[in-house]
């Protein structure tokens, strides 16, 4: 009984200790940017010893994948919106919708996504994580294309993956502008114009 009342508490001590480090991370990459941000910063400011850190963490790439994954969620939430249309237009409310929060989501975490970009362009374990988080993006849209085209709402000529491939595209496009602060128009405006664009040459 015991043993299992310390093994618990030792858990949560653990989940506590990953917990602060990872808090202290997301502050050290915002501060100096991934490049210059080290693990030895974010061990500091947890104020954790270095061998309780790296039990958790092999390094500040580790850290950034857990961050990442966290942030992604969310925007997968928006991507996991049930989509079951009845018509063209409900299909383009629903896919406006989508596509106006995803790029809200990406203003919203602007500074941590500027973090992910860096880290993309010079690591490929970062790289390599996108990759993994994209796909499972054009996997879902790709469901709910296949949906559209199964239910006679949609072009069934045209391949799902590719169309699915080429509406995340564009949205990531417009996401890292809206990250690097690039767009020069609003997130409604690009939201309801590539969804109509999208729309229109899928949906019959």
């Amino acid at each position: 009984m015991n043993q299992g009342n310390s093994e618990d508490k030792r858990h949560l001590r653990s989940l506590k200790t990953r917990q602060k480090l990872l808090e202290a991370a997301k502050e050290v990459f915002l501060q100096e940017g991934f490049q210059k941000a080290t693990i030895s910063q974010m061990i500091k400011k947890a104020n954790i010893g270095y061998g309780t850190a790296y039990v958790h963490f092999e390094g500040k790439e580790d850290l950034l994948i857990v961050l990442m994954e966290d942030v992604m969620e969310r925007f997968f939430e928006i991507a996991e919106i049930s989509f079951r249309p009845k018509s063209k237009q409900e299909a383009e409310a629903i896919i406006t919708t989508q596509a106006l929060a995803f790029l809200k989501m990406a203003e919203a975490e602007r500074e941590m996504m500027q973090v992910f970009e860096q880290a993309i362009g010079v690591s490929s374990l970062i790289s390599d994580k996108w990759k993994v988080i994209r796909e499972r993006f054009i996997q879902r849209i790709s469901q709910d294309v296949s949906y559209a085209q199964q239910t006679g709402l949609a072009r069934t000529e045209l391949d799902h993956e590719i169309i699915a491939r080429g509406w995340f595209f564009m949205n990531e496009m417009y996401l890292w502008e809206i990250v690097r602060s690039d767009q020069y128009k609003s997130v409604e405006q690009v939201a309801q114009t590539i969804t109509s664009l999208y729309v229109a040459g899928l949906y019959l």
